[in-house]
């Protein structure tokens, strides 16, 4: 019967595997370990980082040239020390990782976490299990004289820079003027879109996903006394029109049945 192997030496081993594998130019492989089979295994792991972050970063992929890319990627993979190990979850590691270096003043552009961060929103919002026609509520009815029901799958995100906007075409060098608001939505055909919105109708869909007695109309009263301007007919029409404008683009899927 064969001797149990050293379980020190295993572990020292798979921590060796484990380093070469992270940073291939810096931790010597493992001395027992063929070096054309490393060399697969160090090209398949990276890769398969690589592809994952493109897929669910493409803004910020077309940002990089492949060398910078390449370079982006290995920081990440031997430097950040991910918590899960669900891909699902690789790109919310990914902006940790964006996170920690601006924190530690590494010189990324200033935008790029916010960038990530609008990036990484719609595939979360994709992958997020609540389900808007499971909601009971009267899907013709009016949300200004009804009481509005908000999706669930519906956020509203905020940010210095104009992150739907960066492209390799346009890569700002100051944050915008006012906060950049937008509507993050699934919409009924499971579609993820974004819709860049003012600072009313943030407000107003903030207090839409509290509310639970007032009427749509009650709601943006409410919200012009709060403002200073009750009884402002032109801000309360556009009220109306935003409310209309978000049913029709399913943030509001509805009014709550009697």
């Amino acid at each position: 019967m064969s001797a149990a192997p050293d379980a020190g030496r295993l572990r020292a081993a798979q921590f060796a595997f484990a380093a070469h594998i992270r940073d291939p130019h810096q931790a010597p492989a493992p001395a027992d370990v063929e070096p054309r089979r490393m060399a697969v295994y160090t090209e398949l792991f990276f890769n398969n980082v690589s592809s994952l972050l493109s897929a669910n970063f493409p803004v910020i992929r077309r940002l990089h040239d492949d060398a910078a890319w390449d370079a982006r990627v290995r920081a990440f993979y031997r430097d950040h020390r991910a918590h899960t190990p669900l891909f699902t979850e690789i790109a919310r590691e990914f902006i940790r990782h964006l996170e920690t270096r601006a924190e530690a003043g590494a010189g990324d552009p200033p935008f790029l976490v916010e960038l990530a961060h609008y990036e990484w929103s719609e595939l979360a919002l994709s992958l997020d299990e609540a389900d808007p026609d499971a909601i009971a509520c009267d899907r013709s009815g009016d949300v200004l004289a009804g009481i509005p029901v908000l999706s669930p799958v519906a956020r509203v995100l905020a940010y210095r820079w104009p992150v739907h906007r960066i492209g390799p075409d346009f890569v700002p060098e100051e944050p915008a003027a006012q906060p950049v608001l937008l509507l993050l939505v699934r919409d009924q055909g499971d579609e993820v879109r974004f819709i860049e919105i003012d600072a009313l109708s943030a407000m107003l869909v903030e207090r839409l996903g509290a509310n639970r007695t007032r009427s749509g109309t009650a709601c943006i009263d409410a919200l012009l006394a709060e403002l200073g301007r009750a009884g402002d007919s032109a801000l309360a029409s556009s009220g109306a029109a935003i409310l209309r404008h978000l049913r029709a683009r399913d943030v509001i899927l509805g009014t709550a049945r009697s």
